[in-house]
């Protein structure tokens, strides 16, 4: 196995992808073709099944475009069951502590560094050294996503094995008492900061879920790992600026 994303991110390089949450195959056949690095299918936040996963993961077969899941949760029956899907990363929610970190790290690899099952079904299948090559080349991001976790940053970004962290805005905000990021909120930009540095610090990439509106500022901030909109966002925001050309005199 050779992970083409973990490799970019190693370099340095900043990566750019979006989050898929709507069910059709065609959907990753065509984002995984217009240049993006990575897709994220999202266990966590809709309805996705297991099945439903791998055919996403299949459509992007031949593209340059890496699958990476986000579970449902920090569990290893969850986490050995979509890396087994063929997934090259995993996004992990709700890591707030080093040892949700360790967690994690151990349910991505295979003994003796770690506890996951053997049965990578798909994962193995274009590669007969895939159990040889996976613990190095799985990426494990951890999602920062509360006040607790940010307090918690150096102690995450140590654990070996965790490779990147990302931000996600939306709830990391509900933790410091907002209804949406508050990006001029001197607080929660604070958490921001901590972040990047921290990671800036333990020589992994930090992460954020942004729009099209402060995509540029993330990069400039320094984050590396972009996460930019949602397949059924795209698709609603197209639709609705061509409604309104077509309904102009």
């Amino acid at each position: 196995m050779k992970n083409p994303l973990k490799e970019k991110l190693s370099k340095g390089e900043t990566v750019i992808g979006t989050l898929v949450g709507l069910g059709h195959p065609d959907v990753t056949e065509i984002l995984s073709r217009i240049g993006f690095d990575y897709i994220v299918l999202d266990g966590e936040h809709s309805c996705l099944s297991l099945e439903t996963m791998q055919k996403l993961i299949q459509a992007m077969n031949g593209s340059n475009c890496v699958p990476i899941i986000r579970p449902q949760w920090n569990d290893m029956v969850v986490i050995k069951r979509v890396l087994d899907l063929g997934a090259y990363g995993l996004l992990i929610p709700w890591i707030n502590t080093k040892k949700d970190a360790e967690y994690a790290v151990t349910s991505c690899r295979y003994p003796p560094e770690g506890l996951r099952g053997f049965g990578p079904r798909r994962a193995s299948l274009f590669d007969p050294n895939y159990v040889h090559t996976a613990n190095n080349e799985i990426l494990v991001i951890a999602q920062i996503e509360t006040r607790q976790s940010v307090n918690n940053l150096d102690e995450i970004l140590s654990v070996p094995g965790i490779d990147a962290c990302l931000i996600g805005p939306f709830d990391l905000a509900l933790s410091y008492g907002f209804d949406a990021p508050k990006w001029d909120n001197p607080e929660f930009m604070e958490a921001i900061d901590r972040t990047v540095e921290a990671a800036r610090k333990w020589g992994k990439p930090a992460g954020l879920f942004v729009s099209q509106d402060n995509v540029q500022w993330a990069r400039k901030k320094g984050f590396k790992l972009i996460l930019i909109g949602t397949a059924d966002f795209f698709l609603m925001q197209a639709a609705k600026a061509a409604l309104e050309k077509a309904r102009q005199l």
